[in-house]
């Protein structure tokens, strides 16, 4: 049986960029679920499991802040991609990856992938006898 394709959560308030990193994501094998603003974006949370999210720090209703700290009490581990043109240091919002704008939809996607393997790596060690994870480090 094939393997399930990983759903990303895509939050952006611009259409034309929100379309264009959805048919990027869909490109490099991902299902999407679009979301315009923070309102939208946790309603979607609570009725959907993810893989990661990306997540536009900038938005009408909401702040991204404010957002990523949501999907932290929900999920802690769910990887965050953060959007943002902004160069002030994020550490605080404990993000997956950064990107700043001006970004192409292939590096949307390509972070995407990177973030996902990275925290099903961090998964699989954290789920193996603490003597495994010795021998493995």
């Amino acid at each position: 049986m094939p393997e399930a394709r990983s759903t990303i959560l895509l939050v952006e308030v611009d259409d034309n960029l929100r379309r264009l990193f959805a048919i990027a994501l869909t490109l490099h094998g991902y299902d999407s679920i679009e979301a315009r603003n923070g309102i939208e974006a946790l309603a979607i949370l609570d009725r959907h499991p993810f893989d990661a999210v990306v997540l536009d720090l900038v938005l009408p209703d909401i702040d991204g802040a404010s957002i990523r700290q949501e999907i932290a009490a929900i999920s802690g581990h769910l990887p965050v991609i953060i959007l943002t043109d902004s160069r002030e240091p994020l550490r605080h919002l404990n993000p997956a990856c950064v990107l700043h704008k001006p970004i192409s939809p292939d590096d949307v996607a390509n972070a995407v992938r990177r973030c996902i393997a990275e925290s099903r790596t961090r998964s699989d060690a954290a789920s193996l006898p603490s003597r495994e994870r010795i021998l493995h480090s």
